[in-house]
C-alpha cells in the first residue's frame, strides 16, 4: 500500500515573550508532517528558523513537492539526497521514523540501535531581560539543576551574577546567540568562569569564529549556528569543545545520529538542543540524550498549550515520550 502525505502549518502561542539577543517572539510556527500507511500514522515536526532562511510556507511546499516520490515508495534513506538539512527534512524524517515504529511495534530507539533513553536533566532557559527580571526568573527556577542564561552584548556579567545569586546551587550555561565579538568574549570569560559558568554557546557569529582556534578561554565553547550536519564538523574542530545537535539543523534524526557518532569520534562533547517547539519535536530529540553531556530540551515549557500526550518535564528533568505521542 502506498504512503499518504499530509503537511500542516501550525501556530502555538507562548505563555510569556521569549527574548534572545536577536529578537523576541510571542508565538511559534511549526510544520507537521503526517504519513499514513496500512492505517498507521507517523508524525514529525519541524520549526523553520528565519536565521537560516527558512519559513513555514516554504517548508510546507518543499515537503509537498515530494508527495509523488513518497506515494511511489520513497523512504527516509532517500531524503539525504533529495532535501538539504533543515526543518522540512526534519519533519519528514521524523514522520518516517514514527511510522516505522508503529508499523513494526518497536520503539524508535531500538529501530535505530540506540541506548534506551531515560529521564535526564534538561536546561531551563532564563530569557534575556533586565537584570532584576532575570534574577526574579532565576529565583523561581532556583531548584532546577541546570539553567541556560540568554544574554546580549550589554551587562553580561551583571546579568549572570544576578542569576547566580538567585540560584546559587544551579549549574549555569550562557548563550549569546552570536551577539559577541572576540573582544567581548576575552573580557567577560574570566568573570563568567569565576561565577561557575560551565559553557558558552556560540559567542561569535558563525562567519567570524575562525579566531577561536587561536584563543585560550577558561570555559568550554559550544558550536550551535556553526554546525548543522556531519559535513560541517570539520570547520568546528579546534574552535569549540562541544557541538549543539538540533534536529531542525541536521534535517532529522537520521543525520543527527550520524553527527553524534562522528562528533564523539572526534572527541567533541555533545549537547542535544531544540528550537522553541512542541513536545513532538522533543520526543525525537530525546532519542539522542544517552549520548549527551548537556541536554537543552525545555522548548515546550514556553508554550501556553502543548500537544496531547506531551513529554513530562518536571523538577528540571525531561522524561522519554509516551508512544502515543511519538516513537
Amino acid at each position: 500500500m502506498s504512503t499518504r502525505l499530509q503537511v500542516d502549518h501550525e501556530t502555538f502561542d507562548l505563555k510569556n515573550p521569549f527574548t534572545i539577543s536577536r529578537g523576541t517572539k510571542t508565538r511559534i510556527e511549526v510544520v507537521v508532517v503526517r504519513l499514513t500507511r496500512d492505517g498507521v500514522r507517523g508524525r514529525g515536526e519541524g520549526t523553520p528558523y528565519a536565521r537560516y532562511g527558512e519559513f513555514p510556507d516554504d517548508a510546507v511546499k518543499t515537503v509537498l513537492s515530494l508527495g509523488p516520490h513518497i506515494a511511489a515508495g520513497m523512504d527516509r534513506d532517500a531524503l539525504r539526497s533529495l532535501l538539504t538539512p533543515g526543518a522540512a527534512r526534519n519533519a519528514l524524517d521524523c514522520a518516517f521514523w514514527d511510522m516505522e515504529s508503529k508499523l513494526t511495534g518497536r520503539p524508535v530507539w531500538a529501530l535505530a540501535d540506540l541506548p534506551k533513553p531515560e529521564p535526564v536533566v534538561t536546561a531551563e532557559t532564563i530569557g534575556l531581560n533586565d537584570v532584576d527580571a532575570m534574577a526574579e526568573a532565576a529565583s523561581k527556577a532556583k531548584t532546577r539543576p541546570l539553567l541556560k542564561i540568554k544574554v546580549g552584548v550589554e551587562d553580561i556579567v551583571p546579568r549572570v551574577k544576578a542569576v547566580r545569586a538567585a540560584a546559587p546551587s544551579s549549574r549555569l550555561i550562557v548563550d549569546p546567540n552570536e551577539s559577541w565579538n572576540v573582544d567581548v568574549l576575552r573580557s567577560v570569560a574570566p568573570a563568567l568562569a569565576d561565577l561557575g559558568v560551565e559553557m558558552i554557546e556560540q559567542p561569535l557569529p558563525a562567519s567570524e569564529d575562525a579566531v577561536l582556534s587561536r584563543l585560550s578561554i577558561p570555559i568550554d565553547l559550544c558550536a550551535d549556528e556553526s554546525v548543522h550536519d556531519s559535513e560541517s564538523l570539520a570547520t568546528v574542530q579546534g574552535r569549540y569543545q562541544m557541538v549543539n545537535i538540533k534536529l531542525d539543523k541536521t534535517g532529522g534524526l537520521t543525520e543527527a545520529i550520524r553527527l553524534a557518532h562522528i562528533a564523539q569520534d572526534l572527541g567533541l562533547k555533545i549537547m542535544i538542543g531544540c528550537m522553541v517547539s512542541t513536545s513532538l519535536s522533543m520526543a525525537a530529540a530525546m532519542m539522542l540524550t544517552p549520548y549527551a553531556d548537556l541536554v537543552d530540551l525545555d522548548g515546550p515549557m514556553w508554550l501556553a498549550a502543548d500537544r496531547m500526550d506531551a513529554v513530562k518535564i518536571e523538577n528540571g528533568y525531561i522524561h522519554p515520550p509516551e508512544r502515543a505521542l511519538w516513537g
